[in-house]
């Protein structure tokens, strides 16, 4: 009897599996994030990101999230530092990872000129967190509640984590179908520069085989791995393919947690049982588990046959049609820069939330002229005296954050007695090692500019061609996550 697709999808998401990896992730996560909140403390990032900065560039449509006044900042990461901790080891596990999804994507909301693509996944997989039984195993939830506890789930519980993580990778490839990427080289040939000087190694970096080499090979990496994980015959190949990929980014590029979150979350895509059998193996090393023809290490109820999948449950239905939506809707956000006019690298427009990653290196420089019409006078403002390097550095090469950092002149205008004041802007940017031109209309008076998700008239056509490099500093050697 022929199985329909939505039988194979009843089998697929809610048949029992193994609770086994859904722990292991929930433990890696917890660990990985508790690490993270550890380093904001350890460099002193709180005071630096979110006390001592003037003002913070918001997200559109969330201008009115501001930090904790006093040492707030100091006491909201002791939570997150709590919360990841109660996540590691289940306890309050759905509370916890309710406190951690909020106070994590609070941080993130903060400040736009901090935004990292591994951040916005956090907030991603923290929400996910809040829905998914990890906490039915190994934890201290289900010693103090036995009536939860259990070895298996549902298997949706695994392939919603594994499609969210599929999507970061594929869509990460999709970003690098671009001219500067494919026929360029650049930015890795830039970001290669300087490894170049090293004994043995620099003369094999410097040929532009190795160059398209990496080039193509991250590419690649980035649209296959997954299918590679979801066929069990190249599973193995995927899996060292994607632990060299991430060793390879953790060494030669400072984008912190990121590689490391991923390897870790590479082994969910091998089956349910897979941890078990490899621990019960470990302890019996007479009988190594792992073959096939192995007893199973849980007794599970058996999950119906593919035929006689019937008819959805409410709740099941109500399941299916929840991740359908939410997946789509992530299919489509990494898409909607298409919508704009010009190179999304160049304008910026769409570029969030669409997993541009290690992808461009871009740097600019932008000085202010702020009039008052009423008056006469004019004054001539240096945006580094009013901001740190590191917000310096992403507003000077991000157009809606210069209208942001427009806006707080005519604020800090207003407030001396100027009301009315008009704001223009000499910003010239490079991408991926092109000479600066001219990013944004120096004619346009950005105290009247909104920013919106209406496509910007201010902002100007890129035209230098790739070929005319200017000068490669360090800061064109770092990628930008």
């Amino acid at each position: 009897m022929r199985t329909t697709f939505l039988q194979r999808l009843c089998a697929l998401l809610f048949k029992p599996v193994d609770i086994s990896f859904l722990v292991y992730f929930r433990i890696a996560f917890g660990a990985i994030m508790l690490w993270e909140v550890t380093r904001f403390f350890e460099y002193d990032w709180i005071r630096r990101y979110y006390i001592e900065p003037a003002m913070h560039f918001t997200y559109y449509g969330f201008s009115w999230v501001r930090p904790w006044p006093g040492r707030g900042m100091y006491f909201h990461f002791y939570v997150l530092g709590i919360a990841a901790a109660c996540i590691i080891v289940g306890f309050c596990y759905r509370a916890a990872a309710a406190v951690f999804f909020l106070g994590f994507t609070y941080v993130f909301l903060l400040d736009q000129a901090r935004y990292l693509n591994h951040f916005y996944l956090v907030c991603l997989i923290s929400f996910l967190l809040i829905f998914l039984p990890a906490n039915r195993a190994v934890s201290l939830d289900a010693l103090l509640q036995p009536k939860i506890r259990s070895d298996v789930v549902e298997g949706w519980t695994l392939w919603l984590l594994r499609l969210q993580i599929g999507i970061a990778y594929f869509f990460g490839g999709i970003a690098k179908l671009n001219s500067d990427w494919l026929w360029g080289g650049e930015p890795m040939r830039t970001w290669l520069s300087p490894f170049t000087n090293l004994p043995l190694f620099g003369p094999i970096i410097q040929n532009e085989r190795v160059v398209y080499g990496f080039v193509y090979g991250g590419l690649l990496l980035d649209l296959l791995v997954v299918p590679l994980f979801l066929w069990p015959r190249t599973r193995p190949i995927a899996f060292v393919a994607a632990i060299l990929f991430n060793l390879m980014n953790a060494v030669m590029f400072n984008i912190g947690i990121f590689p490391w979150f991923m390897l870790a979350a590479s082994l969910i895509f091998f089956p349910p049982d897979l941890l078990r059998r490899f621990v019960r193996a470990v302890k019996s090393p007479g009988n190594s588990g792992l073959d096939d023809e192995a007893p199973k290490p849980v007794v599970v109820k058996p999950a119906p046959e593919v035929e006689n999948c019937g008819p959805l449950s409410p709740r099941q239905k109500t399941i299916v049609w929840v991740m359908t939506a939410y997946l789509a809707a992530h299919f489509i956000l990494p898409l909607r820069h298409y919508l704009y006019p010009g190179n999304v690298s160049w304008t910026e427009e769409g570029h969030n939330f669409s997993w541009h990653m290690k992808l461009r290196t871009k740097r600019g420089k932008a000085i202010f002229t702020v009039t008052h019409p009423r008056s006469g006078q004019s004054w001539t403002v240096d945006p580094a005296n009013y901001l740190p390097d590191w917000q310096l550095r992403k507003m000077a090469t991000k157009p809606d954050l210069i209208v942001q950092f427009a806006h707080y002149l005519v604020e800090q205008k207003r407030r001396e007695g100027y009301e009315g004041v008009e704001v223009r802007a000499q910003v010239t940017s490079s991408l991926n090692g092109r000479k600066p031109q001219l990013m944004i209309d120096p004619n346009v008076d950005l105290a009247k500019e909104r920013v919106s998700l209406l496509p910007a008239r201010f902002i100007l056509p890129l035209t230098t061609p790739l070929g005319d490099r200017g000068t490669v500093t360090e800061e064109d050697q770092q990628p930008e996550n």
